[in-house]
């Protein structure tokens, strides 16, 4: 089986989460999560001031495109090709190129693969963003997408929040 790589996918402005719905949702009933690996709208945030008051809301990085982790093959094509909203692979003719590494870095998308020394049940300490210095234990730990739900207290409640498994390190 060759390797999965990063695709970038055509839809309709506006039809972006609801394409990354309905791919995930024929990856679930077909079985092939081993084929797509993943399916990504990238966002970022973004501070606008409206009446005075400033607010953090996420934006689309690039709108009108999804971004798709795949082994490239007739079924996979097949089946991302005609999902609903979808107009097409970005690429010459109908021929999806993979993006490349230097392409894939800005948008955060990392291939390397990190080793982690902890478990579920294991206590950590975020050490960077914005849960720095917060100490919560690992519910679950996701391999293929790099990150760690914990949980922590907030507000007097016990919050699922995914880290990244950078962010993070084992308490002793």
């Amino acid at each position: 089986m060759s390797e999965a790589r990063w695709y970038v996918v055509h839809t309709y402005s506006g039809y972006e989460n609801k394409v990354k719905a309905n791919i995930e949702k024929t990856i679930e009933n077909r079985g092939i999560k081993d084929q797509i690996r993943e399916v990504l709208v990238p966002m970022q945030d973004v501070v606008e001031v409206r009446n005075g008051a400033r607010k953090t809301v996420s934006k689309k990085m690039y709108p009108g495109y999804v971004f798709v982790n795949m082994v490239m093959n007739d079924d996979t094509w097949y089946i991302v090709r005609n999902t609903r909203g979808v107009t097409g692979f970005v690429g010459p003719g109908s021929k999806p190129v993979p993006l490349s590494e230097e392409e894939m870095r800005p948008l955060g998308i990392k291939n390397e693969k990190i080793v982690v020394d902890f478990k579920e049940g294991d206590t950590v300490v975020v050490t960077s963003g914005v849960w720095q210095n917060t100490v919560g234990m690992i519910n679950k730990i996701d391999e293929h997408k790099q990150i760690v739900t914990i949980n922590i207290d907030m507000f007097g409640r016990e919050t699922p929040v995914e880290i990244s498994f950078t962010d993070i390190k084992k308490m002793d």
